[in-house]
């Protein structure tokens, strides 16, 4: 399955020949601060803040730095080959877009979450889509078009509405459930404080609940009559600190893939593993819900080794196609972004979202090409060094 994702540098060469320059900026840092002009204030902070003084937020990027590829000669790797084996389907890329809970609010037309949706479509990158969202989670799931989307659940405590975003995951036509372990309780976030802002508590990004049958059902008054009962109702049932004995049921709830998130400690991993789950996902939620730990990316090489036969998901400080080649490397079958692609989204809706996939798989199309990796199975642990 080689495609020549480097080929979008030619497009945009070949536009410069009659005088068409870029639409978006080209790098991480010009489509972080076109989205800070663009989005308000309130939703800013929510999507570039993350917990405490933010250092392993700051950890997570800088730990990419840390490892260099190693350059291999005669080698002619004209065509790469990207693909990836996930769950019995042949993926055209590792890449994905990793749930983010106010995507809907990064659109200009406050529908994020279809934008994205949209743009997984057009590029084959897959989207895992939030359980927080402005669009209910079935009118997501038919702008996929041919590309897989996953759902990820915050699961509540009440298990009866658990198991009915579930079963609705599943007749709209998700391929897989990723369940986030760590954040049943908000994270102390200093940038969302000082705009004492949470879009949730505001009745933003509510959909999946508000039109859910069993939610309803625990209502006096519709959603629409009483928007403030159905926001202290979900301010009720959301958070549910998970522990080891809820994983049987969780692994009953879907035939589904289920994919844990958030496990960066080889004893979780195992534990999951013998709890039947069928995907490991290493993340630190990129530093938004606990300051002071380890970057994830140093986590991720003992996940793998742990994981044995699953596959390893991995996000949390992601922002160009070398980090995606490096987190390959290290072990991950598929590596995903989150704010590249808010970003993207903020400056252009769907076309920004596509502009940022292009960028970040072109880049990792043409260092595999300059360094000599035709393929993902050549990146291996030895294909890096420590560069400090």
């Amino acid at each position: 399955m080689s495609q020549s994702f480097g080929s979008y540098q030619d497009e945009i060469y070949g536009g410069g020949l009659r005088g068409i320059v870029p639409s978006y900026p080209m790098t991480y840092e010009g489509w972080e601060a076109g989205a800070q002009a663009a989005l308000p204030p309130s939703v800013w902070s929510y999507v570039a803040g993350g917990a405490g003084n933010e250092h392993t937020q700051r950890a997570n990027v800088a730990a990419f730095e840390g490892w260099g590829l190693v350059p291999r000669m005669f080698v002619g790797a004209a065509r790469r080959d990207l693909s990836v084996e996930l769950f019995g389907m042949r993926l055209p890329t590792p890449l994905f877009m990793a749930p983010v809970g106010v995507i809907g609010l990064c659109a200009q037309d406050g529908h994020g979450d279809l934008a994205t949706a949209r743009a997984a479509a057009r590029t084959g990158v897959p989207m895992v889509a939030s359980t927080l969202s402005v669009d209910p989670m079935e009118q997501v799931a038919a702008e996929f078009g041919q590309t897989p989307g996953f759902f990820q659940l915050y699961t509540p405590t009440d298990r009866e509405l658990a198991e009915s975003l579930v079963r609705r995951a599943e007749s709209a036509g998700f391929k897989a459930i990723v369940v986030t372990l760590d954040t049943w309780v908000t994270g102390w976030r200093p940038r969302d404080l000082a705009t004492s802002n949470f879009p949730q508590l505001r009745g933003h990004c509510l959909t999946n609940y508000t039109s859910d049958p069993v939610f309803r059902a625990q209502l006096a008054r519709t959603p629409e009559e009483d928007p403030g009962a159905a926001i202290l109702r979900w301010m009720q049932v959301f958070g549910n600190p998970l522990t080891w004995e809820d994983l049987p049921w969780l692994r009953s709830l879907t035939a589904l893939p289920l994919i844990v998130k958030g496990i960066c400690h080889p004893e979780d991993v195992r534990r999951a593993k013998d709890g039947g789950v069928d995907g490991i996902y290493c993340s630190n939620h990129g530093g938004r819900q606990a300051n002071g730990g380890l970057p994830a990316l140093d986590a991720l090489p003992g996940v793998v080794e742990a994981a044995g036969d699953l596959p390893v998901l991995f996000d949390s400080g992601v922002r160009n196609g070398t980090d995606v080649v490096k987190a390959v490397a290290l072990g991950a079958t598929a590596v995903g972004i989150g704010r590249p692609y808010a970003h993207g989204l903020a400056l252009g809706g769907t076309e920004g979202i596509v502009h940022v996939l292009r960028s970040i798989l072109a880049e990792a199309d043409l260092t595999m090409a300059v360094d000599g990796y035709p393929d993902l199975a050549r990146l291996t642990p030895e294909a890096l060094r420590r560069t400090r």
